[in-house]
């Protein structure tokens, strides 16, 4: 008697995990097109878990919008060779993280290329290269060394006057990770959160099967050329399929490195997997100024990070644990 109830208990059990829904929502958040896509038992409980995401991600965009004069981070930047100004804890550890990311990379990285000045026009209306002294006087006041925290009252203080932090190649990926760990905190055994392709997933798919990332062609943005399963992890690719300018045979990515304040040359796709996105973000765009053998050689030192890099001719290179499957 009692293996005939536990059989009817197994078959209830399939029956009640096999009535979930994949339910996906797109909308424009931090000015970015964002997909979310939830796995629930119907589609009203899915919409309620999707709101409760967009309402998280509107709350990181007020947190670290450099354009609303009353976040933090503008505050930050208005005080700028004044005084150091106290933020809320998340923003800076966000800022801490963002400065040990800058370390990381030898300063490819940097949330102070906000003060760059924005010398290169990438839609379709420069006709020369700016000069040696323009370009070199867009980075006088970018460098994270001139960011100063001070854990004690949680302040910053950019030193410079005229300095500025901004997020953007990294605010994409941290709303992407605390979407993430809200839903799965409220119960939700599987989704995905697309940040304008900063892409974070758990779980699997109503089907059993890990969820699948294309990776775009950047020789034909319309096709892909790998499909890859990802397994609760982080996957951002940065690209310049249209975004760049070309001077003297070379075509130089809207990806500006904050070091030199020229853009990137010989790539064209990089495509990060790490366990965040916040992580993968910035690890994505520091590949592209580095370039591909300095690129792979600092992400083949990091564990649980790998990376492809696709460079200006269509070359395909990898880091030491990625297979790739063409499709």
């Amino acid at each position: 008697m009692k293996k005939v109830s536990l059989l009817v208990l197994v078959v209830l059990f399939s029956v009640h995990v096999n009535a979930q829904e994949t339910i996906k929502r797109t909308l424009k958040l931090m000015g970015s097109r964002f997909d979310i896509t939830v796995v629930a038992a119907n589609a009203s409980e899915a919409n309620e878990y999707i709101d409760m995401a967009v309402a998280e991600i509107r709350r990181i965009e007020k947190l670290i919008s450099s354009w609303d004069p009353n976040s933090e981070t503008s505050l930050i930047n208005a005080n700028a060779g004044i005084k150091p100004v106290e933020v809320s804890p998340e923003l800076f550890w966000l800022i801490k993280r963002a400065i040990g990311i800058s370390n990381l990379t030898d300063g490819a990285f940097d949330i102070s290329y906000a003060s760059m000045d924005k010398i290169w026009k990438f839609d379709g209306s420069m006709s020369k290269m700016p000069s040696e002294e323009e370009i070199k006087n867009s980075v006088a006041k970018v460098g994270y060394h001139n960011i100063i925290l001070n854990e004690k009252d949680n302040s910053v203080f950019l030193k410079l006057p005229g300095m500025k932090i901004g997020f953007g190649a990294i605010g994409k990926g941290y709303a992407a990770d605390k979407a993430k760990a809200l839903l799965k905190s409220k119960g939700v055994v599987a989704g995905i959160i697309n940040a304008s392709g900063d892409m974070n997933t758990w779980g699997k798919q109503v089907t059993g099967e890990d969820w699948k990332v294309a990776i775009t062609n950047p020789m034909d943005k319309n096709k892909a050329f790998a499909l890859l399963p990802i397994k609760n992890e982080a996957v951002v690719t940065s690209g310049d399929y249209e975004k760049f300018v070309q001077f003297n045979g070379t075509r130089y990515a809207h990806i500006i490195d904050p070091r030199t304040g020229y853009p990137a040359t010989g790539i064209i796709s990089v495509t990060v997997f790490a366990p965040k996105a916040e992580l993968a973000d910035a690890l994505a765009t520091s590949v592209f100024v580095m370039g591909k053998e300095v690129g792979l050689n600092r992400i083949n030192q990091l564990p649980k990070i790998e990376c492809i890099i696709i460079d200006v001719e269509g070359n395909i290179y990898t880091s030491n644990h990625i297979e790739i499957a063409a499709k």
